[in-house]
């Protein structure tokens, strides 16, 4: 054991400036794609975020017939795994792996393609296209997932391949690990998803769990705890709910109710249960320790200089790229589709989120919360969407009861016409009924929280 720390003192020792450069710039491209906040007419965002917009907006017309394009390849192609498994897939570990899925994903891709050609030619039942549901996600949401993935699909390798998380992993470590139970590493997910978007942190803690950096706990943790909204997003519900005025303590409110959850949502069930294991058929790969003598800095410096050198194929990272952005299209799109029309049709055209917010008015009153049984309609729509409570309460007089409303849909993160699709369609360990599990366990931690924190405000 001495031996090998000797070797690795003597490589840090060795490294010349090409090898440092190797390792700074990509990682300063990914910084500033990911991770550095710019102000646009839109308001905060990160560059990645607003090239994704950019996009979206040039070819806004196009993008919907698009969607719909490539969750009808991803259907031909599952049938075609499935039922006539020609040799083209079968000895592809790619296509294999993206089109050989379960009878129950199959069901669920063909549902979502059946919605997108309902929706896009408004043909069949209106309640599946209409405006605040099919509608809402084939013209607003899936065109955003479609732009990030390309761009985010295409640029993550200059965050996971260059050794940024090596450096992160080093210097933060004896923060995660005590107060989060999680590598130093995953730091990167929440600061990628709090400047950007939740979108961006699911997509890096997949690619990190798929290549062994975390066990099957650690990801549901992460991807459940620390892909939080963005601050555009956030700004966005406080401008519906008329409450641009309050930024500074709504803002305050979402930190301090959310870092409450991810200290605690770790060691209690569902995610506390998942197994600290790798994902299937690859090796885990663990922080290593620090060796005595060495600093923190340095030992992380060393670690992201040897990942650098690892990546000198430019082929090679656009192949990678290429096969992100079409494990994110094909596998994942299809599933947003169809549990968020479902999750929305539920929530537009029946009473079920009333009713099961009716628990919430005697809990409400006795926090004094004003138009409490209005306000309880909102308590657990946002598992639909993240946005309908705040169109629901928004024509609620009281300022601290949106004030309420919105920071607690923030804080909920699971929400199924984004963000529940996109981690059921992913690799990561995450079932549907641990998603309502969850998305109940943050509402009951962060709702004294945030009603606390609101009758002191107001």
């Amino acid at each position: 054991m001495s031996n090998d720390l000797n070797v690795q003192k003597e490589e840090m020792q060795s490294k010349n400036l090409g090898s440092y450069l190797k390792f700074i710039i990509p990682s300063l491209i990914g910084i500033l794609l990911f991770m550095v906040p710019v102000l646009t007419e839109d308001g905060i965002t990160i560059p990645i975020a607003f090239l994704s917009g950019l996009l979206n907006e040039t070819f806004a017309e196009a993008i919907p017939a698009l969607a719909v394009s490539i969750m009808v390849i991803s259907l031909a192609g599952t049938l075609l795994a499935t039922a006539v498994k020609p040799a083209f897939i079968e000895k592809s570990p790619f296509l294999s792996n993206l089109f050989n899925v379960s009878p129950g994903w199959l069901i669920v891709r063909a549902f979502g393609t059946l919605f997108a050609i309902i929706t896009l030619y408004q043909v069949g039942p209106e309640m599946v296209f209409s405006e605040f549901t099919g509608g809402l996600l084939i013209y607003d949401l899936i065109p955003i997932l479609l732009t990030t993935f390309l761009l985010a699909g295409f640029f993550l390798p200059f965050l996971l391949n260059f050794g940024l998380l090596e450096l992160f992993g080093a210097l933060l470590t004896k923060v995660m690990r005590p107060l989060f139970t999680l590598p130093g590493r995953s730091s990167m997910d929440c600061l990628a998803s709090w400047m950007g978007d939740g979108t961006i942190g699911v997509l890096l803690t997949t690619k990190q769990y798929e290549e062994g950096y975390y066990t099957k706990r650690e990801a549901a943790v992460i991807a459940t705890t620390f892909s939080v909204v963005s601050i555009t997003f956030t700004i966005v519900v406080m401008t519906y709910l008329n409450l641009e005025q309050f930024f500074g303590p709504f803002y305050l409110t979402i930190i301090v109710a959310g870092l409450a959850a991810a200290l605690i949502m770790p060691r209690i069930p569902p995610l506390s249960r998942k197994a600290d294991s790798a994902y299937e058929n690859t090796e885990h790969k663990p922080e290593e320790a620090i060796p005595a003598g060495t600093s923190t800095f340095k030992w992380g410096v060393n670690n992201a200089v040897q990942k650098a050198e690892q990546n000198d194929n430019p082929l090679q990272f656009f192949k990678d790229g290429l096969k992100n952005v079409m494990e994110m299209w094909l596998a994942v799109i299809p599933v947003v589709m169809a549990i968020g029309t479902v999750a929305l049709v539920v929530a537009e055209n029946t009473p079920l989120f009333e009713y099961l917010g009716m628990p919430f008015i005697p809990i409400l009153n006795l926090m004094q919360v004003p138009e409490a049984t209005a306000a309880s309609q909102t308590m657990l729509v946002g598992f639909a969407d993240m946005f309908l409570p705040a169109v629901i309460g928004s024509g609620i007089e009281s300022e601290m009861t949106r004030f309420i409303i919105g920071a607690v849909s923030v804080t909920q993160l699971v929400y199924m016409s984004e963000m529940g699709g996109l981690l059921l369609g992913s690799k990561l360990p995450l079932k549907i009924i641990d998603l309502v599990f969850i998305f109940l366990l943050r509402t009951i931690i962060t709702l004294p929280i945030v009603v606390a924190l609101a009758h002191i405000f107001f």
